[in-house]
């Protein structure tokens, strides 16, 4: 999608997510401004055609969509509010589509602040993965205003294969992307104890995993991290930690409400566990870790599942 006029887009964290986001979008023919701690993850990008900025700031002044995919909301603030933030830089009547998982209630917040300075917001949560990010193949659950979407709809049919709105304000985007997160760690952890009590039990991993994804207990997270804990690679797609926040967001929420989300608490407090004992920046996965007496997959060679 080559354009005469390109729209400029600024991109936020490169991580898993944020890279293939950039990458996407200088793939589609726009003009891609990127900014990341990690001066390595930026030059990638601008190996691949994009432009390097300096700070957040920098950024701010050149483009008319700004995508913050970093991890939480104290990230999201500092590149927006803090120091060198782009926030008070943004054009006026420019979009910043926030996609760190944050709680509704934060959301909601972020896009006054924004608005209170002329700025639009599209309460924009991310879910795919890497690959598909990179393949510009993402779910987005996104929630805004009717002005907003105008002025970016071509920017998000770039990077997303499902782009669903879910609301004229900011709020709803996060409130479904905390159900898919209560969904997704509960998920791991239950395929966890599941691969634990079949080792332990004496199955074969590898049989045990063809069984499942072909029978009536698989789950998308099944198949895939169990994948992982079989190559015996915890390098992390998606790491321990991340389930810790990302569950407290969906219990604070809960609590607030008076809510009970037994599931989810016993999830937490797996993740908890696992990053007690020093697997928090492995691969989500490591919470099959938890379990004593079992005996792991080693790590395979190239090749391997």
């Amino acid at each position: 999608m080559n354009r005469e006029s390109k729209t400029s887009v600024g991109v936020i964290g490169l991580g898993a997510m944020g890279m293939g986001v950039a990458m996407t979008l200088v793939r589609n023919g726009f003009e891609v401004h990127a900014y990341d701690v990690r001066p390595e993850a930026v030059l990638k990008i601008v190996d691949s055609g994009g432009v390097s900025s300096t700070s957040p700031a920098s950024m701010a002044q050149l483009v008319d969509v700004l995508i913050v995919v970093v991890v939480t909301a104290e990230q999201t603030d500092a590149v927006l509010f803090g120091e060198n933030g782009a926030a008070p830089h943004l054009k006026s009547g420019s979009v910043v589509i926030a996609s760190a998982t944050v709680s509704p209630d934060y959301a909601k917040s972020l896009a006054k602040r924004l608005e209170s300075i002329g700025v639009l917001m599209i309460d924009g949560p991310l879910s795919g993965g890497a690959a598909k990010a990179m393949s510009g193949e993402m779910t987005m659950m996104t929630s805004g205003s009717p002005a907003a979407y105008a002025k970016c709809e071509e920017v998000l049919e770039a990077i997303a294969g499902k782009i669903y709105r879910l609301g004229d304000e900011a709020g709803p985007g996060s409130v479904v992307k905390m159900v898919n997160q209560l969904l997704a760690g509960v998920h791991i952890a239950a395929a966890g104890e599941a691969m634990a009590l079949a080792i332990r039990a004496g199955a074969n991993p590898d049989q045990v995993y063809e069984v499942i994804t072909n029978s009536a207990g698989n789950s998308w997270m099944f198949e895939n991290r169990v994948a992982h804990i079989l190559a015996g690679d915890y390098t992390p797609l998606s790491a321990v930690n991340i389930f810790v926040k990302d569950l407290s967001i969906v219990l604070d929420y809960a609590r607030k409400s008076v809510f009970p989300l037994p599931l989810s608490a016993t999830a937490h407090q797996m993740f908890l566990q696992a990053s007690a004992a020093g697997h928090g920046l492995e691969d989500d996965s490591a919470v099959i870790k938890n379990f004593p007496g079992i005996n792991l997959p080693e790590p395979k060679l190239a090749g391997g599942i």
